[in-house]
């Protein structure tokens, strides 16, 4: 072993580049120096990733939480928006401001409920006359099968046999169980209605000094921005209001054309439900609109009540597409197309209290937003007013097309 030994020391000392490191032992008792040591930040980075992944974790759930809170607040500014300028009228003739909106909110409230009210008892006696007059109307329909399809029907054993029927004994356990989930979710509905009530008169009457609050945390050119926009946003939904209220009006005296000469009962109430209903309720308001009608209307006569069906589709389909976009662009200033996009990206995100708001809400943000957008002289080029002048040739893109799509020597004649 020695002569090997003398070997390798010779070889190291004889290397042009000097002496040759020794091997580390197997046991890497060299990674232990040093600069094999763990870094001092390391440990802390660990921490503050964990940390922030907890906050952020933390964040999200509280938002889940309270998503529907946020829901009412927006909507409860949105309402105190609406009725900001008539707190404002009030209150710039020497009424202090919290009774203004005390005085706006009883008004809202003793309108809606003298409707709610007037609707709900006529709907009761219709209900109640259709109840008494149901066997009438089962015996007529019973009479023209029998006629027309040659068959021996019986009103007493086609009532024996619904009453005796399975789905008639589950639909009535079901519904015995679910009235405790209805009284839940009614109870439910009054509390957000409660919630956003209070919020939308705290807004109203606190609007001034919210104002004050918001621009004590800002600079003074900062402040002067969110006065213009708060400015710009009671103006905006006070024009969806007027839109909304014109097409109420516009579809109420549509729909009582329609009952009056089907002579209907309570033609004009039910045009002032049709109008409200389909026009402040987003989404489902149209189909609850014209159920109350079709169901009067059926009190009447089977068929009327199909023809009312046939008119509520067909003027819904008018007012979507010719009324609405047209009515919506002038008083509220957006376009058709951006008024109907923002509608389904509303009801995309918040359901039908975000296809209510929509509107507004966009136009209001494209109002501010245009102060700060540089615009230009637009050219006199008719070709900006889609048309072209006389004897002017196709422009550069069409020439460069038609001399790529000529081939080399199409133009000669072949002799």
């Amino acid at each position: 072993m020695a002569p090997t030994d003398e070997t390798g020391q010779a070889a190291q000392q004889s290397s042009p580049f000097g002496a040759t490191p020794p091997t580390p032992p197997p046991g890497g008792g060299a990674a232990a120096g040093p600069n094999g040591r763990m870094p001092r930040w390391l440990p802390r980075a660990l921490v503050l990733a964990l940390a922030l992944v907890a906050v952020f974790q933390l964040g999200s759930w509280a938002f889940h939480q309270l998503t529907g809170l946020l829901i009412n607040i927006l909507i409860a500014f949105f309402l105190a928006l609406a009725i900001e300028p008539a707190v404002s009228w009030m209150a710039s003739r020497g009424i202090r401001r919290g009774l203004a909106t005390f005085v706006v909110f009883i008004g809202v409230m003793v309108v809606s409920a003298g409707f709610v009210t007037l609707l709900g008892s006529i709907l009761a006696d219709q209900i109640i006359k259709m109840i008494e007059g149901f066997p009438e109307y089962l015996d007529s329909v019973i009479n023209w099968v029998n006629t027309h399809f040659k068959t021996d029907l019986k009103r007493v054993d086609i009532q024996e046999g619904v009453l005796r029927s399975d789905w008639l004994r589950n639909y009535v356990q079901n519904s015995a169980t679910g009235v405790l989930d209805v009284s839940a979710q009614v109870i439910g509905g009054l509390f957000q209605l409660l919630t956003i009530g209070l919020f939308s008169f705290y807004f109203a009457a606190d609007g001034p000094r919210l104002r004050r609050t918001i621009c004590s945390l800002l600079p003074p050119a900062r402040q002067a921005e969110v006065l213009r926009a708060w400015e710009i946003a009671v103006n905006k939904t006070g024009g969806y209001l007027y839109s909304r209220g014109l097409m109420a009006l516009i579809s109420g005296a549509a729909h009582f054309v329609l009952l009056q000469a089907l002579d209907v009962p309570y033609a004009p109430v039910l045009a002032v439900w049709v109008g409200l209903v389909s026009q402040f309720i987003p989404t489902i308001g149209t189909y609850l609109a014209g159920a109350l009608p079709m169901l009067i209307a059926f009190t009447v006569d089977p068929w009327y009540a199909l023809w009312v069906l046939i008119f509520v589709v067909v003027y819904q389909q008018f007012e979507n597409y010719v009324l609405q976009p047209k009515l919506t662009s002038k008083t509220v200033d957006i376009h058709p197309a951006v008024a109907f996009g923002s509608v389904i990206a509303g009801t995309a995100l918040l359901g039908a209290v975000g296809a209510l708001i929509a509107i507004p809400a966009v136009a209001t943000l494209q109002a501010f937003l245009g102060a700060y957008v540089k615009r230009y002289d637009v050219t006199d080029d008719p070709r900006v007013h889609g048309h072209r002048r006389r004897g002017q040739g196709p422009g550069p893109i069409a020439r460069a097309r038609r001399l790529r799509v000529r081939r080399p020597g199409a133009g000669k004649s072949d002799g």
